[in-house]
């Protein structure tokens, strides 16, 4: 339990009503949740706006109430808090309950348009690998030691996040590497929170369904790297045009890695094979099980990372040289008469370039690139062209077929995306809305030694149909499609 006014102490209140020395036993955003004894904090979400459901959380118990509008009908003996933003709010809170838990351990962000995913649990898995007792939070799993978590959002909101951080202090751990996705960084759920570190990947058109502009998508992300602390580390791509950037205002310690120019963790890639790649790291030459240019790019942020947080550079080079990746990232099968699957959670027209940039760098030259993809429903409706014309032009036979539609027609998705089409593209595609059809089908075309791309999905064990969730999983339908029986895989 906490009082109201140690809960709010870093927050600028507009308005109060009632009595601030009230403890409360919980905080809470849904309605649904709350119980007696409860703080509600109304939101004015995507979805919905909290303050509808002011009355049902009083109802259920609530004795204390975060807004932005006062209601106009306040009810006795309830404490009525009007704040500017409830998100932050709600956030700043959120630290206070649980006693800042962030300042207990090291948390790291990671943050871009693709490979938050990859270096967020290569950190995890490496800081295992060095003895350490670690918590992750990414968009495949939330998870402490091995103990896992299903992940439901990139990023837990703010309770969640808050209450999650206590958990793995609890637990022991020093060291937490979470994704930190731009609508989390918009909508305040990391705010409050001390990090110890922050990695920027890349950036890419990515949510503008949400952010509305790019300008605004990399605001955001670069409003990130500004609130660092003096005592944090900022690492980011200099490859990245927009690498730089995103260090230009933040007071924490700056470093950048790169493949093609001078930086403080420097690679160059020697060899690009399915067996992994041989890179020279800061002049010293690893073997790496992971695949791909943009692998080498996620390998060198989390050796900076390592390197920061103050581990040693030929013990950080060499338990790497172990670790696989992230689950649905250029996770590839090798089916008994040759035929290589590779499922990818490639959802933007950058990572699907890169992957099938890396596929065609990998094949021998006469082999087939086929490659199955859709376009999420009621998300960013710009990239569906442009992915499909990526797709063809780096795929000798594409297959447009459904993704999550969600609300949407998938018909009606297919069609935005065959718009991008040139007439060369379109003599290379077909559209199979049904995704299991889809992918037995580009099983179906393919000749030993051809590729077989899965993308957009990766990890994902679902297929969000008007707002239910279909079992699917492309790597099992892959697997079947392929008679089970496989004689490689990079998952060791």
């Amino acid at each position: 339990m906490k009082r109201i006014q140690e809960l709010t102490k870093s927050i600028k209140i507009k308005q109060s009503v009632g009595d601030l020395s009230s403890s409360v036993v919980a905080i809470e955003i849904d309605s649904r949740k709350v119980t007696v004894g409860s703080l509600f904090v109304a939101i004015n979400g995507v979805q919905s706006d909290g303050h509808l459901f002011i009355n049902k959380a009083i109802n259920a118990g609530a004795i204390a109430i975060v807004c932005e509008t006062m209601p106009d009908e306040l009810i006795s003996g309830v404490v009525y808090l009007q704040v500017n933003n409830s998100q932050e709010a709600a956030a700043l809170m959120a630290v206070e309950f649980y006693n800042h838990p962030s300042q207990k351990l090291a948390l790291v962000g990671v943050t871009g348009t693709n490979g938050k995913t990859t270096i967020a649990t290569i950190l995890f898995k490496l800081f295992r690998q060095l003895g350490y007792t670690c918590g992750l939070i990414s968009t495949v799993q939330n998870q402490i030691n091995d103990t896992i978590i299903p992940a439901t959002h990139t990023t837990p909101d703010a309770i969640q996040l808050n209450a999650l951080l206590n958990t793995m202090v609890n637990e022991g751990c020093t060291h937490v590497f979470m994704e930190c996705s731009s609508h989390a960084i918009h909508q305040h759920r990391i705010t409050g929170l001390n990090f110890a570190g922050a990695l920027f990947s890349n950036i890419t058109h990515d949510h503008l369904d949400y952010h509305k502009t790019f300008e605004e998508y990399i605001r955001v992300k670069k409003s990130f790297f500004d609130q660092l602390p003096a005592t944090a580390f900022a690492i980011s791509n200099a490859d990245d045009k927009r690498g730089e950037v995103m260090l230009q205002n933040t007071i924490a310690k700056k470093y950048l890695y790169s493949l093609k120019t001078i930086a403080a963790f420097k690679g160059k890639i020697l060899e690009n094979a399915l067996t992994g790649l041989i890179m020279l790291v800061n002049e010293q030459e690893v073997h790496f099980r992971l695949i791909g240019e943009f692998n080498a790019y996620n390998l060198l942020a989390v050796y900076g990372a390592a390197i920061c947080l103050g581990e040693e550079s030929h013990i950080v080079l060499t338990a790497l040289s172990l670790l696989s990746g992230a689950e649905g990232r250029f996770d590839y099968i090798i089916s008994n008469n040759g035929i290589i699957g590779i499922v990818d959670y490639a959802h933007t027209p950058d990572a699907l370039e890169n992957v099938l940039a890396t596929i065609k760098k990998l094949r021998k030259g006469h082999e087939q690139i086929i490659t199955v993809v859709g376009c999420g429903g009621d998300r960013d409706k710009t990239k569906r062209p442009i992915m499909a014309q990526s797709a063809c032009d780096l795929s000798d036979r594409v297959i447009l077929t459904s993704d999550n539609p969600r609300t949407e027609d998938p018909t009606a998705i297919l069609g935005d995306m065959e718009t991008g089409l040139t007439s060369a593209a379109k003599r290379k595609y077909i559209t199979i809305v049904d995704r299991k059809e889809a992918i037995i089908a580009a099983v179906n075309f393919a000749k030993a030694e051809d590729i077989v791309l899965v993308a957009g999905k990766g990890h994902e064990k679902y297929q969000d149909i008007n707002g239910v969730k279909y079992p699917f999983d492309d790597k099992q339908v892959l697997l079947e499609a392929f008679g089970k029986i496989i004689i490689n895989s990079n998952k060791q």
